[in-house]
């Protein structure tokens, strides 16, 4: 995967069934978890500080809800298991951003190292109006795009 960031994760009791796997919903917490972590890593937020309160404080107060989620598994990951979260940008687009997730099984066995599932999410830029307007589309700010290209094609 081009531009990639990573993150490990142990699989938590809380994140599995009665059979010990873990949950299918689980997935795409981790895949939100390491969406999160990759942002603060490039210095963003997924729901900065007064993002709600009429349009934010800088062009780089935005939101990012999701308009797409998906995720298939291929390997059952087991209750304290570590796994590898690989998480690309996609596709950026000029108001969207099109994540693509790995995870890997046996992460520092380079003979185990399985793909356990694929997944991804399409979050849409957005800002919010006035009270009562909501939520509405925007452009990605020029300073979030261009670490997000930076990245992209890294």
């Amino acid at each position: 995967m081009k531009g990639h960031f990573n993150l490990r994760k142990r699989v938590e009791f809380a994140d599995t069934d009665a059979a010990g796997i873990m949950h299918f919903a689980s997935f795409f917490r981790f895949m939100e978890v390491c969406e999160h972590s990759f942002l603060r890593s490039v210095g963003f937020s997924a729901h900065p500080p007064g993002a709600e309160a009429g349009g934010g404080e800088s062009s780089t107060d935005v939101g990012w809800p999701r308009v797409h989620a998906s995720c298939d598994y291929k390997k059952a990951l087991k209750f304290e298991e570590e796994v590898e979260i690989e998480l690309g940008i996609e596709e950026l687009g000029t108001r969207t951003v099109s994540y693509q997730f790995h995870f890997w099984k046996n992460p520092d066995d380079q003979e185990k190292r399985t793909l356990a599932a694929t997944g991804k999410f399409t979050v849409v830029c957005v800002c919010w109006g006035e009270e009562n307007e909501g939520m509405k589309a925007v452009e990605i700010p020029s300073q979030i795009r261009k670490k997000l290209e930076e990245i992209r094609t890294a």
